[in-house]
């Protein structure tokens, strides 16, 4: 252990995300009681009971604690944060009984948005999408995930990833971007859903591959948007071209696409309402992670919740995520969305907090470097004065962090 850190935080209580409940077969909380962190170059390299700590322990700065809970930077995995306008209007149809399905067929929707994002600048975007983003950190966020899907061709499909890369160059905090060309069928496609596959795998696939703009690629597999077969070919091209996958899958019907997302051995299978128990086992198997989206549920005012016995039967890891976006989940609050998982889709505490934690980096293919704190991985904190990790997100409308670390610095 080393002698000397850059900083030392002392006389804390840890939520590790590294740790095993008794008798438990996944891993929990990973509580460590009157604990310290310690960190060099922005990376944990100690952490643990202050007990044993060497007692010539230095550092060039200490922070003091005081009993509070420190848990992991929480990790948003799944938004649609850059985006132009609103969709009220939308919401008011629902609330008069036009359905998401309806309002889609009828030109509304993730056109509506679309048509919005391709009138705006870079800068509108960028302005707009910061202002979400900045309540999205005081709440104690330190990686999301943005995904592009308003742009419908590459031109603005660029524009989107672009100033959603940029995001993080401005504010402190970890952007990973997704390109979910896929998402809706554009007008000037005509109705070709098989021509616009062919766009998205021949022509803006790669382009976007070689200038480095996506993580990972995302599909919209519904009876409104696209086939799994469709799908399956956007996938095939994203592997060839060394891009993982992630999918919108069984949202409004059981179509198939958890399965889909388990055969190509998918980062995530999100929203999956109507995923079935062979959807599931899939799941399981490939270790595809079940990214749960409350905010998307509350909005469209859905009965069906996702089959959480099922994934705890299966090994599913779960996640949580806000599903930010103009129309179905104008949602920008990650502590909101927790008490949504757990009080509308039965989500224990611990499932709720890894959910935002653990599960969420493993969604995001980022593991190994974020999600828990362990020795190697990047110091990405959250300080909360709570007395108990329950009270993160059980109070609506309170926010209790206390402080924000990212990559080993106060942000």
């Amino acid at each position: 252990m080393p002698e000397r850190f850059d900083r030392l935080w002392r006389g804390g209580r840890l939520a590790t995300m590294a740790g095993t409940r008794p008798g438990a077969d996944a891993p929990g909380l990973g509580i460590v009681e009157a604990a310290a962190i310690g960190t060099i170059d922005g990376r944990i390299a100690f952490v643990g009971p202050e007990s044993s700590l060497s007692a010539d322990v230095s550092a060039a700065e200490i922070i003091h604690l005081d009993g509070r809970w420190v848990t992991p930077g929480l990790v948003d995995c799944h938004t649609h944060l850059v985006y132009a306008g609103n969709r009220a209007a939308e919401w008011e149809m629902r609330l008069a009984g036009a359905t998401y399905q309806d309002i889609a067929r009828a030109g509304g929707g993730i056109l509506s948005s679309v048509r919005a994002v391709r009138a705006a600048s870079e800068e509108t975007l960028r302005a707009e999408a910061l202002a979400r983003l900045d309540r999205m950190t005081a709440e104690g966020v330190t990686t999301l995930e943005a995904k592009s899907g308003y742009g419908l061709d590459l031109v603005q499909e660029t524009k989107l990833l672009r100033v959603a890369r940029s995001l993080g160059e401005v504010r402190n905090l970890r952007v990973v971007t997704t390109f979910l060309g896929a998402h809706a069928l554009p007008p000037e496609a005509e109705g070709d859903r098989e021509a616009f596959i062919d766009l998205i795998c021949n022509d803006m696939l790669p382009a976007i591959a070689t200038a480095r703009l996506a993580d990972a690629v995302d599909g919209f597999c519904e009876g409104i948007a696209f086939s799994p077969a469709q799908i399956a070919r956007v996938f095939t091209a994203a592997r060839s071209l060394g891009l993982p996958v992630k999918l919108h899958a069984d949202q409004l019907s059981n179509g198939g696409g958890a399965a889909l997302a388990a055969q190509f051995g998918a980062l995530s299978a999100d929203h999956v309402e109507y995923t079935d128990e062979d959807g599931a086992a899939a799941m399981g198997k490939a270790g595809t992670v079940a990214v749960l989206l409350p905010g998307a549920f509350y909005m469209l005012r859905e009965r069906q919740a996702p089959p959480v016995a099922a994934f705890r039967r299966h090994g599913v890891r779960m996640a949580v995520a806000t599903d930010c976006n103009p129309g179905t989940a104008p949602l920008v609050s990650l502590l909101l969305t927790m008490n949504m998982a757990a009080t509308l889709f039965g989500l224990t505490v611990d499932e709720v907090l890894t959910g935002v934690t653990r599960e969420a980096a493993r969604a995001l293919g980022r593991l190994d470097s974020i999600g828990s704190l362990e020795v190697g991985k990047v110091c990405d904190l959250a300080i909360w004065s709570v007395d108990r990790p329950a009270e993160i997100f059980h109070t609506l409308g309170h926010n209790p962090l206390h402080a924000r670390v990212f990559g080993g610095l106060t942000a």
